[in-house]
C-alpha cells in the first residue's frame, strides 16, 4: 500500500458539538478524557449504556476554528448518536449538529502516513490542515492518518499535494489484519462491553476521568479482570462467513464472525478456547471455513 494514498470513508459522519459548556457535556458522557483534546491532540472513544455495554464508539477532534469538536462517527447510526446526546443535554449550553454534509472523512492508510502529513507517529497526534484537521490514529498509530476536511476541497487538495486515490478497500483489510472493531459491524449494540472490544488497549478508556455514562461496570470489570470473550482477527480458510455465523469448536459454538474481507475477519471468541488441552482438537470452524484466530500484537488477553 502506498504511504501517499488516501481514501474517502463514505461511511462515516460528522457532528459538531460547541458552546460554552461542550467539554463539560462530554466529559459526564464519554469513556475518555476530552481534556485531552486540543489542536495537537485528538482522542478515541465511546457511549455506553447506563450498564457499561456499547453504544457508538468514535473520534474526537478539536475544530479547526477552535469553536468545540468534531465527532467522526459511523453515518449511518450518526441520527441516533446525536439524539442520545441531545437527550441528556438538557439545560447545558451546548449546540449540538449535524455537518456531514460539509465534511470528508478521510484516511490515509499504514504506519507511514503521520510523516507524510507532518505529524508525529503518536497516537492521537493532531494539527489543523487545509480547513479541517488531520491526525494519526488514537488508536494504533500502523492504521495511519484520519482526517475531517472540508467536503470536496479537501480531498482535491490532499490530491494536489501528491496523494494517490485509493478505494476504502485497502483501509478495510488494513483495519481487519490489525484486528480493529468496526463500530456496530463488530460490535453488537447493547450487548458487548467495551473490554471485550479492547478498547482499554485501543486508548478509549480513561481509568482515571472520573464518572461517565456506564463508568462503575467498565471499572468493575477492569479491576476484576473478568473478560472472558474477546473480538479477535481470524484468518479464514474457506468462504468467508456472513456476520453473526457461529464459530464451533468440536462441534460447540464458542464465538461468532462479525464482519470481514477476503481471507480475513473479526470474530467474537472465549479467551479459554485460544489454547487446546492435550490431544484435544484446536480447530476452529465458521460454516464450512477454517478459521484461525490471530492475536494482535497491541492485544493483552
Amino acid at each position: 500500500m502506498e504511504a501517499k494514498a488516501v481514501a474517502v470513508l463514505d461511511d462515516r459522519g460528522v457532528l459538531s458539538v460547541k458552546g460554552p459548556d461542550a467539554a463539560a457535556f462530554l466529559q459526564a458522557l464519554i469513556s475518555n478524557d476530552i481534556g485531552r483534546v486540543g489542536p495537537s491532540r485528538a482522542i478515541y472513544a465511546a457511549l455506553l449504556t447506563p450498564q457499561g455495554k456499547f453504544l457508538h464508539d468514535f473520534f474526537v477532534a478539536a475544530a479547526p476554528d477552535g469553536d468545540g469538536v468534531l465527532i467522526d462517527c459511523e453515518g449511518g447510526r450518526r441520527d441516533d448518536l446525536l439524539r442520545r446526546l441531545t437527550m441528556y443535554r438538557l439545560r447545558a449550553q451546548v449546540a449540538l449538529d449535524d455537518v456531514s454534509a460539509a465534511h470528508d472523512v478521510v484516511a490515509a492508510p499504514g504506519a507511514d502516513a503521520p510523516d507524510a502529513f507532518g505529524l508525529a507517529p503518536e497516537p492521537g497526534s493532531a494539527r489543523p490542515h487545509a480547513g479541517g484537521v488531520v491526525f494519526t490514529d488514537p488508536r494504533l498509530a500502523a492504521m495511519g492518518v484520519r482526517a475531517v476536511l472540508p467536503a470536496g476541497a479537501g480531498l482535491e487538495g490532499l490530491l494536489a499535494e501528491g496523494f494517490a486515490r485509493a478505494g476504502d478497500d485497502d483501509y478495510r483489510r488494513l483495519r481487519l489484519r490489525h484486528g480493529l472493531p468496526d463500530g456496530s459491524r463488530d460490535i453488537v449494540v447493547e450487548k458487548y462491553f467495551p473490554l471485550e472490544c479492547g478498547f482499554d488497549e485501543l486508548h478509549a478508556i480513561d481509568y482515571d476521568k472520573g464518572c461517565y455514562v456506564g463508568q462503575e461496570l467498565t471499572a468493575r470489570i477492569h479491576h476484576r479482570g473478568t473478560v472472558r470473550k474477546r473480538l479477535m482477527p481470524v484468518v479464514v480458510d474457506g468462504p468467508l462467513p456472513a456476520p453473526g455465523t457461529p464459530v464451533l469448536r468440536g462441534g460447540r459454538a464458542v464465538g461468532e464472525i462479525r464482519s470481514g474481507a477476503g481471507d480475513r475477519a473479526i470474530a467474537l471468541i472465549r479467551i479459554a478456547q485460544l489454547e487446546a488441552a492435550p490431544g484435544e482438537d484446536a480447530g476452529f470452524t465458521a460454516g464450512p471455513a477454517r478459521v484461525t484466530p490471530v492475536k494482535p500484537e497491541w492485544a493483552r488477553y
